[in-house]
């Protein structure tokens, strides 16, 4: 018996990392997340918009779900849409730039629980370049502004779903 859980054990930790581990049996284990069967793991968007400077478009978000954090455009895939279907329906809808859907690229996904709101995403992120558009603020009451930024002068605090594609090293 002792070998056998030596051999799972070998396996989960060969499949997936320690962080993922502690995440799973945290989440498993923690009562500050509801773990019912009411939960639902949701698909998310996020749209990497970088300009012809290769600065990034962030925004200020104001909904509940990560207020006063800034995050790339973005939202929830709807049935029968492609991510990047998503991205441009999202990115036009947020910010009223018209973005073809073949321009934008998957680049990663990650996997984002929300303690503090007891939501969970898997977020797919795409990536667009060279776009010479300028955002306005469509939804008042989603998102503060939208401003462009340097890499390496990203502001804080920044979203999870960003902070987890930006621990990954893909952008």
């Amino acid at each position: 018996m002792d070998i056998i859980l030596s051999k799972k054990s070998y396996i989960v930790q060969l499949f997936f990392s320690q962080e993922h581990i502690e995440n799973r049996y945290n989440l498993l284990h923690n009562k500050t997340m509801k773990n019912n069967e009411n939960n639902i793991v949701k698909v998310g968007v996020g749209c990497w918009i970088f300009n012809k400077s290769g600065q990034v478009l962030l925004g200020k978000r104001l909904s509940k779900h990560g207020t006063n954090q800034w995050a790339p455009p973005g939202g929830h895939l709807e049935f029968g849409e492609t991510p990047q279907q998503c991205a441009s329906r999202e990115t036009y809808e947020e910010t009223h730039m018209k973005i073809s859907p073949k321009n934008f690229e998957i680049i990663s996904i990650t996997n984002d629980i929300f303690r503090e709101t007891n939501k969970h995403y898997v977020t797919i992120h795409v990536i667009v370049k060279n776009v010479s558009k300028k955002p306005v603020v469509v939804e008042h009451d989603k998102c503060e502004q939208w401003k462009w930024f340097d890499m390496d002068k990203l502001p804080k605090p920044l979203f999870l779903s960003a902070k987890n594609l930006l621990k990954q090293k893909q952008l």
